[in-house]
């Protein structure tokens, strides 16, 4: 066997406590230190199994899965969850409950590309909400309303479903969830809210945003270890989507009446996953009552952004997420020129201990500033002028 294993020795990632990440997926990510010990400690397979009675990870009452469960339908204002392996296995199990192959789900057109295919896994048809376009691109609740009747027109039945994306991940957009929620309702419609980026990060109350159901990402937006995710869901279709196994071995006569079929049994967040998204849980009950003042430090870092040449701050104005996205034509002229095309900037970056710039990248700059102190974003603003001047780029 001509396997040469010593790339697989020593692994360690590139960034330490040193560096500055503005990662746009792993800011609301990022592991309290308390949380980094859990990790430690249930790192071993399926770990938290030691006590399991009831054969459902959600049912662990030690460690306390069952209590916690509760407890985060409680934050979130939901009458029941689940955890998933991340919120496109949630979106895929709303899909598969709530429509038949061949049926209609109306979402916005930022919607993360694995709406798509948890859509497409489904046999699904979709039909997409325009947004506003160039410089604001804006998911408009008037825009819901119309494709909803363009979709009864063209199929005779409304749609199955209504997915808004709360927040997206090209602009950081908050979309106005209630009133797309009361065009569901008056078009009896379940509707879906998307909060991968929002969950975990700031508040979000289910009921009050008119959410059937709440799609969330433990490793984006709870300082979870990833994979895994939250599927919440009202009262009205629990049942549904959390429906208990029926089926008979025919010949065994086994029988499975505890396990959940649309989560296979038992969700696959067993060990490390489960047990940093509640090791973080009481971090991020605390952190989301600091939102505005997440909110007023990405608004500092835009403007002093926006201060060299050519960048601007794309989606809407002013900013009320930290995940913002700047076109920057005066990089992109200087990747053109540049040894090192797009890959300039990101080396820059990176000998500045700052990472998260996708590499390659310089028309579009995606990042996120949530949970950097000031002096962070200080020295963050600090090295993209410092670049600029590098390259003869004027700072106004």
């Amino acid at each position: 066997m001509e396997i040469n294993l010593d790339k697989y020795k020593n692994l360690r990632r590139e960034i330490d406590e040193g560096w500055i990440n503005l990662h746009p997926i792993q800011r609301g990510g990022m592991l309290p230190p308390e949380t980094r010990q859990a990790l430690l400690s249930f790192g071993d397979g399926y770990s938290v199994c030691d006590y399991c009675l009831e054969g459902r990870v959600d049912l662990l009452k030690k460690p306390p899965v069952k209590d916690f469960a509760e407890d985060v339908a409680k934050f979130l204002n939901m009458d029941e969850v689940r955890f998933t392996s991340g919120a496109r296995h949630a979106k895929a199990i709303i899909f598969g409950c709530l429509a038949e192959p061949g049926d209609t789900i109306v979402i916005d057109s930022l919607s993360h590309y694995t709406t798509y295919i948890a859509a497409e896994l489904r046999g699904l048809r979709i039909a997409e909400v325009p947004h506003t376009g160039y410089p604001e691109f804006r998911i408009e609740p008037d825009a819901y309303a119309a494709k909803v009747e363009e979709v009864k027109r063209e199929t005779g039945k409304p749609p199955a479903a209504i997915l808004l994306t709360h927040v997206d991940y090209k602009y950081g957009n908050l979309a106005d969830a209630a009133s797309v929620a009361r065009v569901a309702k008056q078009h009896d419609v379940p509707f879906i809210l998307n909060a991968a980026y929002t969950a975990g990060v700031m508040p979000v109350d289910g009921k009050q945003l008119g959410a059937d159901f709440l799609t969330c990402s433990g490793h984006k937006s709870w300082a979870a270890s990833g994979p895994i995710g939250i599927l919440a869901a009202t009262e009205e279709f629990a049942d549904r989507v959390f429906r208990k196994s029926s089926m008979r071995g025919p010949w065994s006569g086994r029988t499975f009446p505890q396990k959940e079929v649309c989560l296979f049994g038992c969700p696959p967040v067993f060990g490390t996953p489960i047990a940093t998204l509640m090791a973080s849980f009481p971090h991020v009950v605390e952190r989301v009552k600091r939102w505005d003042e997440e909110v007023e430090k990405v608004r500092w870092l835009v403007r002093e952004l926006e201060r060299i040449e050519g960048f601007r701050q794309l989606g809407e104005r002013p900013k009320r997420h930290t995940l913002a996205t700047f076109e920057s034509p005066s990089f992109h002229r200087v990747a053109r020129e540049h040894k090192r095309r797009g890959f300039f900037l990101h080396e820059e970056l990176r000998k500045r201990k700052i990472a998260g710039i996708h590499p390659g990248m310089t028309k579009l700059i995606t990042l996120n500033t949530y949970g950097l102190g000031m002096d962070q974003l200080r020295k963050v603003a600090d090295a993209f002028h410092e670049i600029a001047k590098s390259y003869n780029i004027e700072i106004k």
